[in-house]
C-alpha cells in the first residue's frame, strides 16, 4: 500500500559537474526539456542543483541592456542589489555550474514515501528532487509529474486492493460482508461489519490506498463500541 520514491522516480537522469560552463548547462536543460539539473562531483555525489532560474539571473542584468538605453524597473534593481549582498550574490556573475547552483541540494532517499517527497517539495518550493543513496550518490530524480502517477491507477486495481488488503484482512476476526466499489478513484464502502470501530478503521485505511481520491463510507455495524463522551 505504501508507494515509495523508487517506485515512481526517473532513473535516466541528466546531470552536470561543477566545472560545466554556463552555455553547456543551458544546452542540457533545453535538450532534455527539464527545468533543473543535479550537479555532481567526480564520484557522482550530488553537490547542488542548477535551474533555469539560476541561469536567468545572469541574463536579467546583462550589460548590453544598459548600453541600449534600457534601465530595469526599480524593484528589479533593488532585488539584484539585495541578491549581491546575500548568499546568491555570485550567481549573476557565475560562469560554471558550481558558481550558479543552489547548494546544498534538497535530496531524498529512494525508500522515502511519496508523501515525504511532496512535503519536501512544498517546504522548499522546488518541482523536483534528486534521489540519492545513503552515501549521497545520485540514483534518480523525482518530479511532481512522477508523483501524480499514483493517482492514475485503474479503478479495478484500487478496488481489488481495498477488498483484499483491508476488508478481508485478518485484522478482523469477525466475518463481514463489507465490499468496495471504485469510480474515478472514489471508493464507496458498503455492507456490514461487526463493530463500529472496525468500520471506521476500514474507511481510514481505504483512504490511505494509493490512487484513492476520496472515500464514501456507507458501512453499517452491529455493535457500537465507540467511547461515549460524558462531558466530565
Amino acid at each position: 500500500m505504501r508507494v515509495e520514491v523508487k517506485d515512481v522516480m526517473t532513473t535516466q537522469v541528466s546531470s552536470v559537474n561543477g566545472s560545466t560552463p554556463f552555455k553547456d548547462v543551458a544546452e542540457v536543460l533545453i535538450a532534455h526539456g527539464v527545468s533543473a539539473l543535479p550537479v555532481v562531483d567526480g564520484e557522482g555525489h550530488v553537490i547542488g542543483v542548477v535551474s533555469e532560474a539560476d541561469l536567468l539571473r545572469k541574463e536579467e542584468f546583462r550589460e548590453r541592456y544598459y548600453r541600449e538605453g534600457y534601465r530595469p524597473p526599480l524593484r528589479a534593481r533593488l532585488r539584484h542589489r539585495l541578491s549581491q549582498e546575500g548568499t546568491d550574490g555570485g550567481k549573476a556573475h557565475g560562469d560554471t555550474a558550481a558558481q550558479l547552483m543552489t547548494a546544498p541540494a534538497v535530496t531524498i532517499g529512494p525508500r522515502a514515501s511519496i508523501v515525504t517527497a511532496v512535503r519536501l517539495m512544498e517546504e522548499h518550493g522546488v518541482k523536483r528532487l534528486p534521489v540519492v543513496d545513503d552515501d549521497g550518490l545520485l540514483e534518480g530524480i523525482v518530479s511532481r509529474h512522477d508523483l501524480l502517477k499514483v493517482f492514475v491507477r485503474r479503478d479495478a486495481d484500487i478496488a481489488d486492493e481495498v477488498r483484499e488488503e483491508i476488508l478481508r484482512h485478518t485484522l478482523w476476526p469477525q466475518p463481514n460482508d463489507a465490499t468496495a466499489t471504485v469510480a474515478q478513484g472514489i471508493v464507496t464502502l458498503t455492507g456490514r461489519m461487526h463493530r463500529r470501530s472496525d468500520a471506521q478503521f476500514a474507511a481510514r485505511m481505504a483512504g490511505r490506498v494509493n490512487g484513492v481520491v476520496d472515500v464514501v463510507d456507507k458501512l453499517q455495524w452491529d455493535q457500537d463500541d465507540t467511547p461515549v463522551w460524558t462531558g466530565r
